[in-house]
């Protein structure tokens, strides 16, 4: 997930800490994580063991479960968490909303890895293409999660838009594949890492297709340039074939309230836990620390400048 070469020896005394300090109590660091089962709570959760040890942070950081990039962004926005995870679509979008020099500006520490964009149909469908969702019975996913508007985008781009649909459903991961395999819905959109878990087990007793996307992602990509282009192997869920999907990054992200040697000692800590990132979930993508710095439009913390720069990443 993150892997850096001839990390600088930086300090790892975070202000504030009270096993430092021995006075004022310590802040708690909340981290917006994600849903059950998901790789952004995996790696909220893995990230907030290794600052716990590595930065003896007492309280240790609270994780919180949440319906992912949407509210994970509001959470960040209002104050209630210092850290996130978030599909930097959606952190673009709630960056426009604010002044860029306001103390609860998205900041960011790392690029993390890609989700790609899963349209989930039983291999028997007769659904082939996106614009086969219309009249079709399709979750979207919930409101706050970062895939509802990928979902949105794409139906609009498709020429459907959500009223084309026969029945609209906001079902997170774990109720749409119920759904699907039950039978109560044709298809649903889920972004996440490749292999996401949750579809995993759903083709381990289901066979299904993933809808192939090519035909719409150049409109896409024309109007939103923040989505790349990718390629779901068949392997990874027993697919009949690749499929061309919709990728877009995910960062980790806190505010520009938050003090330089602190945000750098948070992401010292993750690149010199390395190996327990990499293994908190197979989804994602390893990256140095010249890929980490890809968070574009979204600016870096400058305690994570400082970091990069003294890894010759920056």
């Amino acid at each position: 997930m993150l892997r850096a070469a001839g990390v600088a020896g930086l300090g790892l005394a975070l202000p504030g800490v009270a096993a430092c300090t021995g006075s004022a109590p310590a802040r708690e660091l909340v981290f917006a994580g994600g849903v059950r089962p998901g790789v952004y709570l995996s790696l909220a959760q893995t990230l907030a063991g290794i600052w716990a040890r590595r930065l003896e942070l007492d309280p240790a950081p609270r994780v919180l479960s949440t319906a992912g990039s949407g509210q994970n962004m509001e959470l960040l926005g209002d104050g209630t968490a210092q850290v996130a995870i978030s599909q930097i679509d959606v952190a673009e979008v709630f960056a426009n909303r604010i002044d860029a020099a306001a103390p609860l500006a998205p900041r960011a520490l790392a690029r993390l890895y890609d989700d790609a964009t899963h349209v989930v149909v039983r291999r028997e469908s007769r659904l082939t293409r996106l614009t086969d969702l219309r009249d079709a019975r399709v979750s979207i996913g919930p409101s706050g999660s970062g895939y509802q508007p990928i979902a949105i985008r794409l139906l609009d781009v498709a020429g459907i838009g959500v009223a084309g649909l026969g029945t609209r459903a906001e079902l997170g991961l774990a109720d749409a594949t119920a759904a699907l395999r039950e039978g109560r819905i044709d298809a649903f959109f889920w972004s996440g890492g490749i292999p996401t878990e949750g579809i995993q087990a759903l083709a381990r007793e289901l066979p299904i297709r993933l809808l192939d996307l090519g035909d719409v992602l150049p409109r896409l990509r024309e109007r939103f340039p923040v989505y790349s282009v990718g390629t779901v192997p068949a392997d990874t869920y027993g697919l009949p074939g690749p499929i061309s999907t919709l990728t877009v990054r995910n960062a980790l992200l806190v505010t520009a309230s938050m003090g330089i040697e602190e945000a750098r000692n948070l992401i010292d800590a993750a690149f010199r836990e390395q190996p327990l990132l990499a293994a908190a979930s197979p989804a994602a993508v390893t990256v140095d620390s010249r890929s980490a710095i890809g968070t574009q439009p979204i600016p870096l913390h400058p305690g994570a400048q400082e970091f990069y720069r003294s890894t010759k990443g920056y």
